[in-house]
């Protein structure tokens, strides 16, 4: 069994899988809460699978680009569990997470994410004939940047903030096909399925060194701790 743990954006997901196919998934608006509501949601996703903390054979996490501290707290918990528990622990962006649930469509997938002071973070991927692929590393652009990278007819997800959905539109036309909001509900399981790809493989993180993929540094850095005891000898 997997869990797989996303607190990137103000939408947070935890899923739990069999071999990456999603047996339990919860999916909650925790604005800046993530702190305080991560824990109680995982016991009781646990307990509605009837299932123990124990039974997880390894971890995903969604490790950004994202809010700062949601990132943390979800990094904090997935690393502590993995520690505890002895398990492998793999870190995905969280613009592959975005973009794969449109992995057979064949067609160039561009996850769009706002990213502040009139920027945005993006990547692009595609199936190729070795599988899914990272085409553009994850970074942060503006809108008339992004527009240079676009070669042909591409689906951009995500969360794209309604100015950029409304350029991209006038800019490129039928080239962009535009699927905004919805896949967001579903990122850990989505998550637990690429997780799996690797965990599977034996491709995993080195836990004490995996970091957030925040691309850009806070202009002040405020210290966090996540309080995991309580919380994991409940699970």
């Amino acid at each position: 069994m997997e869990l797989a743990i996303d607190t990137s954006t103000d939408t947070a997901s935890i899923a739990i899988s069999s071999a990456g196919v999603v047996t339990a998934e919860l999916n909650w608006r925790a604005g800046q809460n993530h702190t305080v509501e991560l824990m109680p949601n995982l016991i009781h996703l646990l307990k509605q699978a009837r299932l123990s903390i124990k039974d997880m054979d390894g971890l995903i996490v969604a490790k950004g680009p994202g809010s700062f501290n949601g990132l943390r707290v979800g990094m904090s918990v997935a690393k502590g569990l993995a520690l505890a528990l002895s398990v492998p622990l793999v870190g995905i962006s969280t613009l592959e997470a975005e973009a794969y649930p449109h992995a057979g469509t064949a067609l160039p997938v561009c996850p769009v994410q706002n990213a502040g002071r009139d920027e945005i973070a993006t990547a692009l991927f595609q199936v190729k004939r070795e599988g899914w692929c990272r085409l553009i590393e994850e970074h942060i652009t503006t809108v008339d940047g992004l527009l240079t990278e676009v070669e042909g007819r591409t689906i951009f997800c995500g969360k794209i903030p309604d100015e950029v959905m409304l350029l991209l539109r006038e800019r490129l036309g039928r080239k962009a096909l535009i699927f905004g909001g919805g896949g967001e509900m579903r990122r850990a399981g989505y998550l637990a399925e690429l997780g799996w790809k690797r965990l599977g493989a034996g491709d995993f993180d080195h836990s004490p060194t995996l970091q957030p993929l925040y691309l850009r540094r806070p202009a002040i850095t405020i210290s966090s701790k996540v309080r995991l005891g309580k919380g994991i000898s409940q699970l």
